[in-house]
């Protein structure tokens, strides 16, 4: 069965999108989504050993299987299929339909689990139908996927409000304090700070220590994952090794920017020292030195 879509066409309803025109939008983008759910239910069927996604790119793939540690084989399909679901979701905002908003970025999320922004904005859906439980998890699991400080700033600035709410004073402070960090000036940012200087005052008081502390008692996070930047900096290694400097160096840098100068150097040697215990293994068992990056991550290529 042929490709129920192409990105040109999804472009094309995006201008109308653009243009604020949700009268053209909206039933392109709901005939888009007809023809892809035909498609979704002949071609796309999901198995114990089998999933279909629409990742963005060979980055995305790798992360999510080293962060969900999925062992289904996973199938790139050839549609941006999250991409419809989030364009919908988007139109259905604009028509204050925030419950069928919710559902067609539940869609965004499945076809893609690794953007971080469609998962930031279905939080904030959850959080306006008033489910705050789901409107925290989803900004708890940003932290673990985000590839970019900003992303998991603003979950941190989600969740200070959330545990403001909750009266625990020092988790709020230390959502806070790493919010400011790496997302200092997000709307999402400015808006906790502002409750904390009207409502807690007292919040200065608390040292990092014990604000970082109870954040660890709650199960969050507190530092990028180390496994996000190791996947940026592998994919920039193959990039490097295929002649496309330019890509080599964006990664790299979105690494450094994740993790910071020292620890992204850390992970680097690590890389290349692992690479060329691989190297050694293979040559001496007679493998072709091509297989080596495949050795234990069937799925990074």
């Amino acid at each position: 069965m042929d490709l129920p879509f192409t990105e040109r066409d999804i472009q094309y309803a995006e201008n109308f999108l653009a243009q604020g025109d949700m009268g053209t939008a909206l039933p392109l983008l709901l005939a888009l989504r007809d023809e892809a759910e035909e498609y979704i239910d002949a071609e796309c069927q999901t198995t114990d050993d089998t999933q279909f996604f629409s990742f963005a790119d060979t980055f995305e793939r790798l992360a999510y299987r080293r962060v969900e540690k999925d062992p289904r084989t996973l199938v790139q399909v050839g549609a941006p299929f999250d991409r419809l679901y989030s364009d919908l979701a988007f139109a259905y905002i604009r028509q204050q339909e925030y419950v069928l908003a919710r559902d067609a970025l539940m869609q965004a999320v499945r076809w893609n689990p690794m953007n971080c922004n469609y998962r930031l904005d279905l939080a904030e859906l959850f959080r306006a139908l008033g489910n705050t439980q789901e409107w925290a998890a989803l900004s708890a699991s940003v932290i673990e996927r985000a590839s970019d400080p900003t992303a998991g700033g603003r979950a941190y600035a989600n969740l200070g409000q959330f545990f403001l709410d909750e009266d625990n004073l020092a988790a709020a402070v230390g959502c806070a304090r790493l919010a400011l960090n790496s997302a200092g000036g997000d709307a999402r940012t400015t808006r906790l700070m502002g409750r904390l200087n009207s409502e807690r005052p007292e919040w200065q008081e608390i040292e990092d220590a014990e604000a970082l502390a109870t954040l660890a008692e709650q199960g969050i996070s507190v530092s990028p994952n180390a496994e996000i930047a190791v996947c940026l900096l592998m994919c920039a290694s193959d990039a490097a090794a295929e002649g496309d400097r330019d890509e080599a160096t964006r990664l790299t840098v979105r690494a450094r920017n994740l993790v910071g100068e020292p620890a992204a150097k850390a992970l680097i040697k690590l890389i290349r020292e692992s690479d060329a215990e691989l190297a050694q293994e293979q040559a001496s068992s007679g493998a072709e030195a091509g297989d080596v990056r495949e050795a234990g991550e069937d799925d990074h290529a």
